[in-house]
């Protein structure tokens, strides 16, 4: 079963960074996500104790390599396939629909696009996708 999870403030995640523990807690719960958080007051609560991962470094490359490792998460499985402002799962989306809407080099060069079924926002397949993974690959000490 695939893992998911809800992250506080604590790690410097946007997402809600306005987010009461209570209501992290209640969202893990009901959702059945795993909190991870470097708050040790959240991992005391009776409550989290069984949904709540302790992230024990400082730096995101560190962090990440301890969930990558402890959940045992392919990080490659997955990669670019969610959007980076809402993280819904991307569409594909027919290219003749995005015309006016990328630049024309891009339209000409390029016959996937996908979509964010909530901010509508437009992705492709760019130069910078080898550079993520490069370093991704190089955090994650993968050949």
């Amino acid at each position: 079963m695939e893992k998911i999870f809800i992250a506080d403030a604590m790690l410097g995640i946007e997402y809600f960074p306005e987010i009461s523990d209570n209501e992290i807690s209640e969202r893990a719960f009901h959702s059945g996500r795993v909190i991870l958080t470097r708050d040790t007051r959240l991992i005391r609560r009776k409550i989290n104790r069984e949904n709540c991962f302790f992230v024990k470094y400082d730096h995101y490359q560190d962090q990440l390599k301890q969930v990558v490792k402890v959940f045992s998460i392919d990080p490659m499985e997955n990669l670019f396939t969610r959007c980076l402002l809402c993280n819904k799962k991307l569409l594909n989306i027919d290219k003749i629909s995005v015309a006016d809407s990328v630049p024309e080099y891009v339209y000409y060069t390029k016959d996937i696009f996908k979509t964010c079924p909530s901010c509508n926002r437009l992705y492709w397949k760019a130069t910078h996708k080898n550079n993520v993974v490069k370093q991704l690959k190089k955090i994650l000490e993968l050949k």
